[in-house]
């Protein structure tokens, strides 16, 4: 839409330089200041800097076109400051895109974005050059943070240096009134990279039954059809992922009702640039069981890449025109990340051959490098709005503003889930997800993620910011760094992190509700529902759940009947025990030690203990079945009356376990009366908590909220009381954004050392 000029800025003529800060390359920010120029009649240049966009402007008119140049942004910027200073007017005439400038990394790389609408109907059109070509993108869409080794963000920065351009893509590239100007992924059949596989070999594997391994934008998918049991079944098999749900790709939105029950907030989140996975309640029978096996939910996802889109053309028989883009089919394949055996994403070409061929029938690679393996982002949508349950691909590196500047700090997060947090100014860069640090393949994938961020950033962190923990690989990586460390309480930094990305300056009144973390070195270590104050670097401890014994130790969190075990301990029980688990010939012995266990307050072990009373689950294959399966039986949370009590800050629920404990509960009774007397009790103790220290934000923390039935019921409660919750939405709410708190709290520290506020 066109400004047009006011009578004030129209009277006489001005010069200015104008500085854009953010993710302003890569994005079409300069030939979009180039037709605005034009639009305005203005002389001057726009050029890229290692701080972002900077613009001399001169003629009349100069506050309405800045005012255009942030409201109509190109679709992928972010122009978090734009500044202005007079300069004395030079006279000349026309508008110039100069080269970019090097020096000191300021600007931001953008994220991937899906392929936008224009490319895809150059895509499907049989008179563009661009027909049926993979790897079509423009300067609205295609991957950037995946293939880019350092900024600026050019061409000669990023994997597709090796591709020479043809004189048709040069052309494009030089053209400011094209939409490819300076598209650095910019590419077409002539000049381009190319697939090792034709589309409608990948169409007729899939079709046939078989398991394709795919190169994409950020690593391999294994795919294979959604809605066929046997090769789902064989995924599973050959992948040894017994019961972790996989993800689906459907064909386009309209599809999704085919397969899933989508709210207007799955919709949003599905179809935004970022095309994360979402998880929503999945349409009974529509898929194959073996895809979310015992679950409610599925995680669905929308073609983002070109490729994706050429297949869902190829299944559905190459239908003519763009009807068929918005017209519902009944096609989905398992999308799942190639992984095995919990290792990192598979990226490159001869890795794959090796670690994917005795699971994939047909390995289809590229020839465009990938520099940054990022795994699909994941969200679900809680209290209402999206929130990550894994950040990636999409999102990052987009930073998270601290709201003021300090030291350069470097989180390098826990053990599971992990992330690592870099700092610069008043920015917070969270990394993408790089998972378990179990594995030395994982160890080498999150050193290649420090170094990388380092890299992009042109940062050397000052001090380390890392967990209590002595024994996490993050640890002992910190205490390598040779840098000065901080060490965070693991559920602090869960507060923290809330408190960081919605601007909490003073104290926090929290809760951090998770399967495990390091406490403070007391004699009752093993922590996970705390209720907490935290402030800057300061926190304290207000009270906890009752603690629960440990039988086994870390054994508890993989066995919830071991944690029945230990509730059956709380509620006088243990006579029951071998009966009750005759399957465990160690049950009846274990009941006799249960005494001298270690303890813990984790939450996340009380839904274990939950899930083994009921006989939801015994035995996980993977962290958080037993709560998922149990999260998924609720259709009415229920309050059992007396069902806990709080003694000076310790919140007790041996009623409700009890309740659970007894002969015959029905297992959805048994959920949904576990549920709503958690939720009740929670909100009780909270509630008690903020009337006596004067508080009404409350920060909602831990891998816990991942349970919707609980972080939905929770806050809800809470509201009722007149209390705000707080809940992660720019990090997930589990250790991936504890890197985030952890930074922030360092910061915090940093500052109130040298006299700040």
């Amino acid at each position: 839409m066109r400004t047009p000029p006011s009578a004030s800025s129209s009277k006489r003529v001005l010069r200015e330089a104008i500085r854009l800060r953010g993710v302003v390359q890569g994005v079409g920010m300069r030939p979009f200041v180039f037709a605005l120029a034009e639009r305005f009649k203005l002389a001057g240049f726009v050029r890229n800097d290692a701080a972002g966009v900077t613009i001399e402007v001169e003629g009349n008119g100069l506050d309405d076109f800045a005012a255009a140049l942030t409201a109509e942004a190109p679709p992928l910027a972010r122009i978090e400051r734009l500044e202005r200073s007079a300069l004395s007017p030079r006279g000349g005439h026309g508008f110039a895109i100069e080269a970019s400038s090097a020096g000191l990394a300021l600007t931001g790389i953008p994220a991937d974005a899906a392929t936008c609408e224009a490319c895809l109907d150059e895509l499907f059109d049989p008179a563009s050059r661009f027909h049926r070509y993979p790897f079509i993108t423009c300067t609205h869409c295609g991957p950037r943070y995946t293939l880019t080794s350092r900024v600026p963000y050019d061409r000669a920065s990023t994997s597709m240096a090796a591709f020479t351009l043809c004189p048709a893509c040069a052309r494009d590239y030089r053209d400011p009134r094209n939409r490819r100007f300076h598209a650095e992924t910019i590419a077409c059949p002539a000049c381009g990279p190319q697939l090792s596989h034709s589309v409608a070999d990948i169409a007729a594997a899939l079709r046939g039954g078989r398991i394709v391994a795919l190169k994409g934008i950020g690593g391999f998918h294994l795919m294979c059809d959604a809605t066929s049991e046997a090769a789902v079944a064989e995924l599973r098999r050959r992948k040894l992922r017994e019961a972790k749900p996989f993800a689906v790709m459907v064909a386009n939105a309209a599809s999704l009702d085919l397969f899933a029950r989508p709210e207007a907030a799955h919709r949003a989140a599905l179809d935004s640039p970022a095309r994360p996975i979402v998880l929503m309640k999945a349409r009974p029978g529509a898929l194959a069981p073996s895809v979310a096996p015992r679950l409610g939910h599925v995680g669905v996802i929308l073609p983002y890449a070109p490729v994706h889109h050429l297949v869902f053309h190829a299944l559905a028989g190459m239908p003519a025109g763009r009807a068929w883009r918005a017209s519902p089919l009944p096609l989905a394949l398992v999308a799942t990340s190639a992984n095995p055996g919990g290792e990192p994403l598979v990226v490159d070409d001869d890795d794959a051959h090796r670690r994917l061929g005795g699971i994939a029938d047909l390995i289809v690679t590229h020839d465009r490098p990938i520099v940054v393996r990022a795994d699909d982002s994941v969200m679900a949508v809680i209290d209402g709005a999206p929130a990550f349950v894994r950040r990636a691909r999409g999102f990052v590196p987009d930073p998270i503003d601290l709201g003021r500047d300090g030291p350069c700090v470097l989180g390098v997060g826990a053990h599971l889930k992990t992330t690592v947090t870099l700092t610069r100014g008043r920015e917070a860069f969270v990394s993408q997800h790089v998972g378990d640090l179990d594995r030395a393949e994982a160890f080498r994938f999150y050193r290649e993620t420090v170094a990388h961020l380092m890299t992009v950033l042109d940062v050397v962190p000052e001090t380390i910011a890392c967990d209590l923990h002595p024994d996490y690989c993050s640890t002992r990586f910190a205490e390598e760094f040779g840098r000065p460390m901080v060490r965070v309480q693991h559920h602090a930094a869960h507060i923290a992190a809330i408190a960081a990305e919605h601007g909490c300056r003073g104290p926090l009144l929290g809760v951090a509700l998770d399967g495990h973390g390091f406490g403070d070195g007391g004699p009752d270590g093993n922590w996970g529902g705390e209720l907490m104050m935290v402030e800057g670097a300061a926190w304290r401890r207000l009270g906890h759940l009752r603690p629960l014994a440990l039988p086994g130790g870390d054994r508890a969190a993989r066995e919830p009947w071991r944690m029945a075990l230990a509730a059956l301990h709380a509620t006088g029980r243990l006579d029951s025990a071998s009966a009750r688990f005759p399957q465990f010939p160690l049950a009846g012995a274990l009941a006799t030690r249960v005494a001298l266990s270690p303890t813990t307050t984790s939450l996340g072990r009380l839904f274990d203990a939950a899930a083994g009373l009921l006989g939801v689950r015994l035995l996980q294959d993977f962290e958080a079945q037993a709560a998922m399966e149990l999260e998924a039986l609720v259709e009415t949370p229920r309050v059992l009356a007396g069902g806990f009590a709080i003694d000076n800050g310790v919140l007790d629920v041996s009623p409700l376990l009890a309740a659970l404990a007894a002969p015959g509960i029905d297992r959805r009774a048994g959920a949904e009366l576990f549920h709503g007397t958690l939720i009740e009790a929670l909100a009780t103790w909270i509630a008690a908590a903020a009337a006596q220290h004067g508080h009404r934000d409350v920060a909602l923390a831990g891998g816990c909220l991942m349970n919707r039935v609980l972080a939905d019921g929770l806050a809800g409660a809470l509201r009722a009381r007149g209390l705000s919750p707080l809940l992660a939405r720019k990090v997930p709410c589990n250790d991936g954004g504890l890197s985030l708190g952890q930074v922030a709290m360092a910061a915090a520290m940093a500052v109130a050392t040298a006299g700040g506020d």
